[in-house]
């Protein structure tokens, strides 16, 4: 399944370019118009990533923030600030509420989609590094819950049943492209490299891009 990101502002235009863009980049995107609807579908939805305006009604970027990192599943949320305020002390507020990042207005979108790529892929590692290290201290504690057979280091490709697509988009990702740059390679729109990409996830049993990456190496999927 695409990534899911979720964007806060209360000017309409700036909520549909953001989510189109991210849609074109194969993501997908869910947009709210002030905080305190924000607040509502992070809880619904639970998104990988939260793109928020200060200036809201009802509840502004700062409270919303505030509130998000008081909840324990949301306290690794990336958060990215969009706002016209550019003072020193504000950014400094932004960053003590909890925010990942502070980008003023007017910005590109095209930077906007780099510091995504960047926290997504940042926190993907994180939660990945956190479930691995939850197995092993589980195991630690339970010694019959190690695995009696250790698992092999190469598996065949066949019994994955890759198609030759899937095996050149697995390449590519080990790499770290983005999606976008998966597709200018094979030629094939970022919403294509995303179903390949959800494809290897099913085949290969992990949750998200960082799990998959570490399975390819440690199996020898990839050369």
């Amino acid at each position: 399944m695409p990534l899911l990101i979720l964007v806060a502002d209360d000017d309409a235009g700036i909520r549909l370019a953001i989510s189109d863009y991210l849609e074109m980049s194969g993501y997908s995107a869910i947009a709210a118009e002030d905080g305190e609807e924000a607040l509502a579908l992070l809880e619904t939805y639970h998104p990988h990533l939260l793109v928020a305006d200060i200036n809201m009604p009802r509840l502004d970027g700062y409270e919303l923030v505030r509130q998000v990192r008081q909840r324990p599943e949301f306290r690794l949320l990336p958060v990215i600030f969009l706002t016209e305020r550019g003072s020193t002390e504000e950014r400094i507020r932004g960053y003590q509420v909890g925010c990942d990042l502070y980008l003023p207005k007017p910005f590109e979108m095209k930077e906007l989609g780099a510091v995504i790529r960047s926290l997504l892929e940042r926190s993907q590692v994180i939660q990945s590094e956190l479930r691995f290290s939850k197995i092993n201290t589980d195991r630690k504690k339970d010694p019959s819950a190690q695995p009696k057979t250790s698992s092999p280091t190469t598996i065949p490709l066949h019994s994955l049943d890759l198609t030759n697509r899937e095996q050149e988009v697995l390449n590519l990702l080990t790499n770290g492209l983005s999606n976008i740059e998966i597709g200018g390679e094979l030629h094939l729109s970022p919403r294509t490299i995303e179903k390949y990409v959800s494809s290897l996830l099913r085949k290969t049993d992990t949750n998200n891009r960082a799990e998959l990456v570490r399975f390819a190496l440690e199996h020898n999927l990839v050369d």
